[in-house]
Formats: C-alpha cells, structure tokens, sequence
C-alpha cells in the first residue's frame, strides 16, 4: 500500500516480468549463475495496459558473472547486478532500484549437482510528478483550471530506502547421459520492512515478498528440448502463480552444446489473470524473446484481451582467461 497524501491510498506490490525466467536476481538471487557460460547479459522492456491508461512502462537491465573458486574443483562464486525502472499512471509513479548481489555455488559432490546461496541488497527509490495531478478543488462548474488551488499539502515527491533479499536454491542433473537438467528455489525480499509511503507515517512498510521457484529442461534428442518453468509469489494479501514451457528445436549444435540457432514457442499462465504465448529464437550466444499477455481477469471487459507485451534480449559467453577454464566443464547449468 503507498500512501500519497492525506487519506488516500492505492494497492500496490513489486513489478513483475512474463518472462520471469530471465530476472533471475529479481525471483531469488541464489539462481544466478545457473547457466551455460562465465557471463549473462540481459534487457527486458515491458508495457501495458495501453488500452486503458497511460500505458505502464517497465525495464530492467541485468548482468552476471560466474568464476572458479581457487583450490575448490567444483565451487563457484557469481557476482551480478539488477536495475529497473517502472513508470505507471498519469502522475509518473516511478519507481528505479539497484540491486547488487552475490551467490555461492557449492558441488555436492561430482558436476551435476549444486547447492547455492544468494544474497542481495540496494536502494529503492520512488517518486512521483506532483505537476500532473489534479484535484476536485481544481474543478469548477464542470470545468478543470490548473489555476485554482488544489486545497492540498502534497508531501515530499520522492523518497529512497534500502533493502535487502536472500535465497537459496538446488539445481541437478538426471537421466540418460544426464539429458534432464531441473531446479528448485526459495526467496524473500524486503526483509529490512522498508518504508511504502510518500507520508510521514513510518508505519507503512513494504510487505515481505516470498518466492518459491521450479525448472525442469529435458534434451529429448539432438533436435528437441523443451523446458517447464513455474514462480510462485506471496507478498501481504497478493499472490500470484505462473506456470508454463517452451518447445525447443536447435539447427545445428556447436561445442559445448552451444547451438548455431534455436527456436521455441510455447506459453504461460498466470493464474486468473492472463495466458502468455512466448516466442524465444537463439541465434549463437544472443537469445531474443517475445511474449504478450492475454488479458482473462476482470479486466477483460475493458482491455479487450490486451495486456501488455514484453520483449527480452540476453547474451553470455565465455572469457579468454585461464581462471575461468574450469567452467568449461565443471559448471551449474539449466539452460
């Protein structure tokens, strides 16, 4: 809940991405480095509910790196940073984080499988355009005038807070010539309770968010893979359940099981809310998504199905460096 000013209120909780899969430090920071390569690159840009309002606007830049730990065979060390930025509603409500974060990989023994522990922390900061807003004072005979007085005491239009999240997660591989790799993890955020308002009630905090976290990729064949994904979120009175999969078919393979070029499609559910058809094509190290949402909540009547869309791009690859050799061979990995 935010408070702007006075006794008003709106509901809200954290952003969220369609593509959930590729914000890894956003959904448990413990799934960083969970995959094929030393780095991971990426961007996500999403809008909606253009239909409606003034559409939302969201982006996020993410970057990850994943090295050896000396003298331990197996272990590894990820380091990564998430920024985003979201912009809703006619007054720009905007909110922009940072959020550094670290992650211990640690073998259970062999290369298949691994316990890892993520920790996060950075600063939010929210803010509003006191300029846009408009009052019932401002209105008279029917007739809006910026001139007339608002009969407010707006507050300050911006205030920062820190924050801090941790996760864990077990990833591992099974089946014939291991060709079943699969994932599960758990995560919560905000425990430092930081302050929701734009008031002086230091009262209002952000609700603790908890994450729980499923992945399962299976290599069929040479040709066919396929992935099933799922991201449970609770956060006060808001949960919020997506589960899905891509079909997944590669051209030609590379060393390193890296393939020339990929593509799959497949779709998502967000329980009451929307379906999610996905479209992901891998062309060597750059990887680009795109998926929109179908509108089946309440908001039905009024989107007409529309949503919002969301477009991702994600690179990673491997670095020239004898320190990192061990990650050629001796890595977590899902996809």
């Amino acid at each position: 809940m935010v408070w702007l000013c006075g006794n008003y209120a709106a509901i809200g909780q954290d952003i969220h991405f369609s593509q959930f899969y590729e914000s890894a430090i956003l959904r448990n920071p413990s799934l960083m480095g969970i995959f094929n390569g030393d780095y991971k690159l990426g961007v996500i840009y999403r809008q909606q509910w253009s239909s409606i309002s003034k559409p939302y606007q969201t982006g996020m830049l993410n970057a990850e790196v994943r090295m050896p730990v000396r003298g331990e065979a197996n272990d590894f060390v990820s380091f990564g940073v998430l920024a985003y930025y979201d912009r809703a509603g006619s007054i720009s409500l905007q909110t922009t984080t940072v959020y550094p974060a670290l992650t211990y990989n640690k073998s259970l023994g062999g290369k298949n499988s691994f316990l890892s522990v993520g920790f996060t922390g950075g600063f939010i900061q929210r803010s509003f355009d006191p300029s846009k807003a408009t009052f019932d004072n401002q209105y008279q005979n029917d007739r809006y005038d910026p001139a007339n007085p608002t009969g407010e005491v707006l507050p300050d239009p911006s205030f920062t807070q820190w924050d801090f999240g941790a996760g864990f997660s077990f990833n591992s591989t099974t089946g014939q010539n291991n060709n079943v790799s699969y994932i599960l993890g758990a995560s919560g955020y905000h425990f430092t309770r930081p302050k929701y308002t734009f008031s002086t009630d230091r009262t209002i905090s952000r609700d603790i968010r908890w994450n729980v976290n499923a992945g399962v990729n299976v290599k069929v064949n040479e040709r066919y893979s396929y992935q099933l994904h799922g991201n449970y979120m609770l956060q006060g009175s808001y949960n919020e359940t997506v589960l899905g999969g891509l079909l997944t078919w590669n051209k030609e393979e590379l060393s390193r099981d890296e393939p020339v070029f990929a593509i799959s499609g497949g779709a998502f559910y967000r329980f009451a809310d929307a379906i999610i058809p996905t479209l992901r094509m891998r062309y060597f190290g750059y990887t680009f998504g795109l998926s929109y949402d179908v509108t089946l909540s309440k908001l039905t009547k009024a989107s007409n199905l529309r949503g919002g869309f969301e477009v991702s791009i994600t690179t990673n690859g491997f670095f020239r460096d004898a320190l990192f050799e061990k990650s050629r061979t001796l890595c977590p990995h899902f996809y």
